[in-house]
């Protein structure tokens, strides 16, 4: 993990490895940011949506003991919401470096969509 700041706000940017292991053993809420659309499509099974168009800082959920950690589909509109928590005084706060597509390419587990059904499915690690 590393602190990053923009615009004169830290916040911290994970590893995917760090993410699932953190996620793996409960430490951490994940957030995706993305759109609904593209949450439907495939997403990080466990991950809760709120999406960057409708976000709001004060509006998260309270986790005690557990650090939030954002993602997006590259880790551009994560940072971005990071950045915004980090201002609203929410502290500690992440993100997920490469966001999903870092995650989908380190061969992670994740909820896609059967093309032929148009039903949910897992994808296997690899």
């Amino acid at each position: 993990m590393k602190t990053e700041t923009v615009d004169g706000v830290a916040f911290e940017t994970w590893t995917v490895e760090e993410v699932q292991k953190a996620f793996d053993a409960n430490d951490i809420v994940l957030i995706d940011v993305r759109t609904p659309q593209e949450y439907m499509f495939e997403h990080i099974e466990g991950a809760l949506l709120f999406p960057m168009s409708f976000f709001a800082a004060d509006k998260l959920p309270s986790q005690d003991g557990k650090r939030i950690v954002f993602h997006c589909g590259s880790g551009v509109r994560s940072a971005r919401v990071a950045t915004a928590c980090a201002k609203a005084g929410i502290t500690p706060i992440a993100h997920m470096e490469g966001g999903f597509g870092g995650w989908k390419a380190a061969g992670k587990a994740y909820m896609g969509t059967d093309m032929a059904s148009g039903a949910p499915m897992r994808v296997a690690a690899k």
